[in-house]
């Protein structure tokens, strides 16, 4: 059971790292591939949208062809991926090969949790996941200063190509420690995942054009995008296996949880990304120091996970997610005060009161969406959130991306226009979260914290 857990463990490091090791080296790459920085915002949104697209299928897949199977496949792609962005010679090629990882990594997360569950039971899944959770939280601290060293001393070809030798290392443990479990067979819902594709990209191939200043085809897009949504809306209302269930927006909290948390991550998903263009680009910062000024925010994140428990406890989620969201709107704002010469000690504290606070954010969220649910539709209320989670983080990536450029105008080459577009920026982004105060006072009244289960998910 242990090699399990490693297994298991294992999968989620690959996954988290690779969320959060391309920021630091964006300007790098964009360098190798002689295009702007923020041309590379399509190389972030693109994994994470085939993350939101390809999550629903995880447990159909599990149950039709066993968990072995589907896992080693997961990681097989995933791996492959990681060795397709390493060797692209075009944004094009880093693109495509992004999206090959996404498919991959979609699958790694729910079925690692559907496997401990299986393995260990109610009794002891708690300290399985907790465990094998562990290298997941390391993630987001390694992967900003892994890639910055990298890229700077080595080559940020490198930052993809270290998946390759765990990806193997995971198949061979694959063969030996991953149980076969497999579920109820029953028809896959193909034409309300096409649907929901085609609605998810059409929105996210919207918001990329806009960026581009191409308005009329980012119109078209957009429509699309909303037609193909409604259509599955209304075709999930009669479905019987719906790939993602609407009906679970009847319950007031899961409601309110996903609309704040949406709010919340249109507001703040982008921040790493156009915090490495500011300080790489605007302040002249190298490669391994910018990655080295997100390790507080990661660190202070870890931290708050040891007090998360009481806090929900002493004030309910009512009170908890009303201050915290108002502080996390506050402390957003406050990276617009600063310029090229704000002392690294500065952006350090602001970097760490910063985690602490959206630990808790990310954490009360992701709970309360459970809090008033029976445990037979668990899964489906974790295969939608995690769905809408990653769609809207590549929105949010698109959004803040779009801001910087409106704000830099032509100026691609000009460190200053780089500052003045992330204060500006970030600005315009800090007004989300204030939106997501207001939908959290929209709970009747605090719930009490049923203790939740802390999972990597907890920190995105």
């Amino acid at each position: 059971m242990r090699g399990l857990i490693w297994l298991v463990a294992a999968a989620f490091f690959m996954q988290t790292l690779d969320s959060t090791i391309v920021n630091t080296a964006v300007p790098s790459i964009a360098h190798a591939l002689t295009v702007p920085p923020i041309a590379l915002k399509t190389a972030l949104t693109s994994y994470v949208l085939t993350l939101a697209i390809c999550i629903p299928a995880s447990a159909w897949l599990s149950d039709r062809f066993g968990t072995r199977r589907v896992f080693a496949a997961s990681i097989l792609i995933f791996t492959l991926g990681s060795l397709a962005c390493g060797v692209s010679q075009t944004l094009t090629q880093l693109v495509a090969a992004r999206v090959l990882q996404g498919i991959g990594g979609a699958l790694l997360m729910p079925i690692g949790r559907y496997v401990l569950v299986r393995a260990f039971g109610p009794k002891d899944f708690v300290a399985a996941m907790s465990t094998a959770g562990i290298p997941g939280l390391l993630g987001p601290v390694l992967g900003p200063l892994l890639g910055g060293v990298l890229s700077q001393y080595a080559s940020w070809r490198l930052i993809f190509l270290v998946n390759v030798p765990v990806g193997l290392i995971g198949l061979w443990l694959n063969r030996t420690q991953m149980p076969d479990f497999r579920g109820e067979r029953r028809p896959f819902d193909w034409i309300g995942f096409a649907l929901f594709a085609l609605a998810s990209g059409m929105l996210l191939t919207a918001a990329e054009t806009a960026g581009d200043d191409n308005y009329r085809n980012a119109g078209i897009a957009a429509l699309v995008g909303l037609v193909c949504a409604f259509a599955y809306w209304r075709y999930s209302r009669r479905a019987r296996h719906p790939v993602a269930d609407l009906t679970l927006l009847k319950v007031r909290s899961f409601t309110i949880a996903l609309g704040g948390g949406m709010c919340t991550r249109l507001g703040t998903a982008g921040l790493s990304f156009v915090l490495m263009l500011f300080l790489q680009v605007g302040c002249g910062w190298s490669p391994t120091a910018a990655g080295m000024i997100i390790v507080p925010q990661a660190i202070a994140m870890v931290l708050m996970k040891l007090l998360i428990d009481r806090i929900l406890k002493r004030y309910g989620y009512r009170r908890a997610l009303f201050v915290n969201t108002t502080l996390a709107t506050v402390l957003l704002a406050c990276f617009a005060l600063f310029n090229a010469t704000t002392p690294w000690w500065a952006i350090a504290l602001l970097m760490f009161a910063y985690g602490f606070v959206m630990s808790l954010q990310y954490t009360a969220m992701n709970t309360l969406a459970f809090v008033d649910l029976p445990p037979e539709r668990a899964a489906q209320a974790s295969s939608l959130s995690s769905a809408a989670q990653y769609l809207v983080i590549s929105f949010g990536i698109a959004l803040s991306s779009w801001l910087f450029a409106l704000f830099l105008g032509n100026d691609h080459h000009d460190a200053v226009a780089y500052v003045h577009g992330f204060r500006f920026a970030v600005l315009v982004m800090a007004v989300l979260p204030l939106v997501a105060v207001y939908v959290f006072t929209r709970l009747r009244h605090d719930r009490p914290l049923r203790r939740p289960i802390t999972t990597p998910e907890t920190a995105a």
